[in-house]
């Protein structure tokens, strides 16, 4: 088996992956991912015998023990970018052996959930509740750079969300896949919204805000609002959800998103007092993981 040249897969002097500068030892098969580092010390408070706290830029990771689970927390910063970033160095970290850089014989499955905040686009996504992206839509285009996407994919729905959207973004066409089924009933059981998500690539004009530029699209929000695929609906609006499930599900690993609420689009409501609604769902994921 060929060894992955030092460019394409970079190890830091003290053995640890380049950007989470962790080691794979320190890492847990279960992991918690949120955006914000600084959410990685507050989850980390629920865990105990810590084996390591690392931060590089905006990457922090705690591990430790919950309820006699071994977990790992990660933030991953924002944007679908930095998700390639973690997942390909949390799939290398599992799956290659970093002292011949090959793959290791035997395949470790990673579970992932990531705690998030979002933007919601129903009335029955209100601020303050919970959304489980069953299936994510992005509009990142992640997923494109790596061959046989489309046995992820959900091309039915990328060609019904087209139509119905009337899509007018030159050069961009969203893709759909689903969080794991198995997961998803763990994490949402019957008490959690389970959605259909847009992870969009950017917080302003990709999410519909206009504040100084006009927008391609001044239409699309309202057509993102009424589309309905078999009674499903998009429910809310994040950055993340996409490039997690489908990088995941194209290695063989199990991952989904949850996400607080804490925008109304539909309502043009803001808590930006959203930290107060999180620790019943960081308990809830830490409880079910």
């Amino acid at each position: 088996m060929n060894s992955i040249p030092l460019s394409e897969l970079i190890i830091n002097a003290d053995g640890s992956v380049f950007h989470l500068h962790i080691r794979p030892e320190e890492l847990a098969e279960k992991i918690v991912l949120c955006g914000d580092p600084e959410r990685v010390t507050m989850i980390g408070e629920y865990l105990s015998d810590k084996e390591c706290d690392v931060s590089s830029r905006e990457f922090h990771t705690i591990t430790g023990y919950y309820k006699g689970k071994r977990l790992s927390v990660v933030s991953h910063g924002i944007g679908g970018d930095n998700i390639d970033i973690v997942v390909n160095e949390l799939n290398a970290l599992a799956n290659i052996d970093f002292d011949t850089r090959t793959l290791k014989d035997d395949f470790k499955q990673l579970t992932m959930v990531r705690i998030g905040t979002s933007g919601g686009l129903q009335e029955f996504t209100p601020v303050g509740s919970y959304v489980a992206s069953g299936k994510s839509i992005g509009f990142d285009g992640v997923l494109y750079f790596y061959k046989d996407s489309e046995s992820v994919r959900e091309l039915q729905l990328e060609t019904e969300l087209m139509r119905q959207l009337d899509w007018k973004i030159y050069g961009l066409r969203p893709y759909v896949v689903s969080a794991d089924a198995s997961l998803l009933e763990q994490i949402a059981k019957d008490d959690i919204i389970r959605g259909m998500t847009i992870a969009a690539n950017g917080f302003y004009g990709p999410q519909g805000r206009k504040v100084f530029l006009e927008l391609a699209d001044a239409e699309l929000n309202t057509k993102i609002e009424a589309f309905n695929y078999g009674g499903q609906r998009i429910t809310n609006y994040e950055m993340e959800s996409s490039a997690l499930a489908g990088l995941a599900a194209l290695m063989g690993h199990r991952a989904m998103t949850v996400c607080c609420i804490i925008a109304g689009r539909v309502d043009n409501k803001m808590n930006t007092d959203y930290k107060d609604s999180l620790p019943r769902l960081i308990e809830i994921v830490l409880d079910r993981i």
